[in-house]
């Protein structure tokens, strides 16, 4: 029989995007929250350092929050956790890498002695208020990920996480396809599974096709060998130390969060490398190329990484010679296309050469192609399917291949941020929608960057910017100094002289047609200005820089 209250989902981000990864399961005055990512900004998010989700809904029920539950140690999971814990008491479970990469964000954030981590490992299974979790081993390009089982009064709720099935993982540890099944004849209310990977036809490969190419690459490479992948990617940075101790090389980490995460690996027990393999950066001059590996993050083209420093020749310790190798061993993030194809463009100029994943099998995805997804369906034999973790177009196909192995139409739910998905005496809806959305964080500064900030910064961008400097009689009105015309990113003034004066001489006009009584209200005064330049701009050189007019009231 169903408990009176229902079991409400709310997706805070995740679905209809890439990254931002995090839910809400709310029963009667229970709270569990699954996952806490951000998202890396978009081109046109200038200046965004971080995107993280609105947790506007959720601060308002703070005191019904009994915990946070990791799935992984990934950015797009884990990377909003610092500044969420500023708001949300709560204790954060997670598997031992995945709250180890945790606390070692909270201690830049100093929050580490105010949060409480809880270690958890495969098939524990804790309890949150009305809800019991289990955690359930899954392969994915990171060590420890866990998929989550979790028990309501409605029913079991079947989180995948981000995950693939590997039957040769580098670890050993494959995805626990027995605990899923065993849910799935128990019966499982609800699948929400991960979409990443849906257009994707057949299986995805093992992370040990990766270890092969390694293998095939290094011994014909008489430089230095430079790997570059992301800093989370312990069985990546395994196999590149494996091939590269067999081919006589000592390794160089490369990057603080690569020297970071490394340590943290290590010392649980994740990463097998000695000492004697590693090398410090001062070692460097003495070794000879054909025995030096560098492992360095970098590998989706930063503008700042130490990869995109040596790339442009401005490393101060790091120099590509000809003969060296990069591997670039990640997957490209949409939207970083360009940036990528500029760096090979320079480490090419550098003399070296390089491996990406167009040109060799240096990278495999840790997401489930269809077939997997297929199989995730068919284990656990859920009564309502909902898909996560993509864009639209991801959650659509999702819902498609569902339907190929049975899920009727009317138990496919196509939910999308803010939409709060009920659960009730064996039916599903969604019933309302919650506050949701995104918050910019710039430097130190969360949530004060909004969207007519990153308008006007897109506005500089294209067309730059036009500060007027005019000198006021404060009783008056009557004009004592300018207008003076200074730009930015809008005309060369050097060459357009003319032009500007053009636009000063209009500016006069307009403020000699202002009473005295209008002069003397600055606020008028600069729209004025801005008026009258605009229209100017427009019709001239159809050009709409930000137009700044400066009153100096004497």
């Amino acid at each position: 029989m169903s408990n009176l209250l229902p079991l409400d989902i709310i997706p805070f981000g995740g679905l209809g995007e890439i990254g931002l990864n995090m839910m809400a399961y709310r029963c009667g005055d229970d709270i569990i929250i699954v996952d806490c990512g951000l998202m890396f900004p978009e081109p046109d998010m200038l200046g965004i350092d971080y995107v993280i989700p609105d947790i506007s809904w959720l601060r308002e029920r703070s005191e019904c929050i009994r915990g946070i539950c990791l799935t992984h140690g990934h950015e797009d999971h884990i990377g909003a956790l610092p500044f969420v814990l500023q708001e949300l008491d709560s204790p954060v479970y997670g598997s031992p890498l995945t709250i180890g990469f945790v606390n070692e964000k909270l201690k830049e954030h100093k929050l580490d002695d105010s949060v409480d981590l809880k270690v958890v490992r495969p098939g524990e299974v804790i309890e949150l208020g009305c809800f019991l979790v289990e955690f359930i081993r899954v392969a994915h390009s990171i060590v420890d990920g866990y998929a989550l089982a979790i028990t309501t009064p409605e029913g079991v709720v079947i989180h995948t996480g981000d995950f693939k099935i590997d039957h040769t993982p580098v670890d050993g540890h494959l995805t626990d396809l027995a605990a899923l099944a065993r849910f799935g004849e128990r019966g499982v209310l609800a699948l929400l599974s991960d979409s990443t990977n849906v257009e994707r036809e057949g299986y995805t490969l093992s992370e040990r096709y990766v270890g092969e190419a390694f293998e095939e690459i290094f011994p014909k490479c008489a430089g230095r060998i430079i790997v570059a992948t992301f800093s989370s990617s312990i069985h990546r940075v395994q196999q590149v130390a494996d091939v590269a101790i067999a081919n006589g090389r000592k390794i160089l980490l490369n990057g603080r969060s690569m020297i970071s995460n490394v340590r943290i690996a290590r010392e649980l027990g994740y990463l097998s490398i000695s000492d004697d393999d590693l090398m410090e950066l001062r070692e460097l001059p003495n070794l000879p190329p054909e025995q030096v590996c560098i492992i360095s993050t970098g590998s989706q083209g930063e503008p700042m990484s130490s990869l995109t420093r040596i790339a442009m020749d401005n490393h101060k310790q790091i120099r590509l010679e000809k003969g060296d190798t990069v591997i670039l061993s990640s997957r490209v993030i949409p939207g970083n296309e360009r940036t990528i194809s500029e760096l090979i463009n320079h480490l090419y100029r550098r003399g070296a050469e390089v491996y990406h994943e167009k040109v060799s099998e240096v990278h495999v995805s840790g997401h489930a192609s269809q077939e997997e997804l297929k199989l995730m369906l068919n284990l656990t034999l859920p009564r309502f399917f909902m898909p996560i973790h993509g864009e639209y177009r991801h959650l659509h196909k999702h819902i498609e291949l569902a339907r190929k192995v049975g899920i009727p139409a009317e138990r496919c739910i196509l939910a999308t941020n803010g939409d709060m998905v009920s659960f009730y005496a064996d039916t599903a809806a969604i019933i309302e929608k919650v506050d949701s959305g995104r918050v910019f964080v710039d430097g130190k500064g969360v949530g004060d960057v909004g969207n007519i900030v990153l308008k006007d910064r897109k506005h500089l961008s294209e067309d730059g910017m036009v500060v007027v400097i005019i000198g006021m009689n404060q009783s008056n009105g009557e004009l004592i100094h300018g207008p003076d015309i200074v730009s930015r990113g809008f005309v060369f003034e050097d060459e357009n002289q003319e032009y500007l004066e053009t636009a000063r001489s209009l500016v006069l006009v307009a403020l000699d047609e202002l009473n005295a009584e209008m002069r003397s209200d600055s606020e008028e005064v600069k729209t004025v200005v801005r008026q009258t330049l605009r229209r100017f701009f427009k019709k001239s050189i159809e050009r709409r820089p930000v137009i700044l007019p400066v009153i100096m009231e004497m």
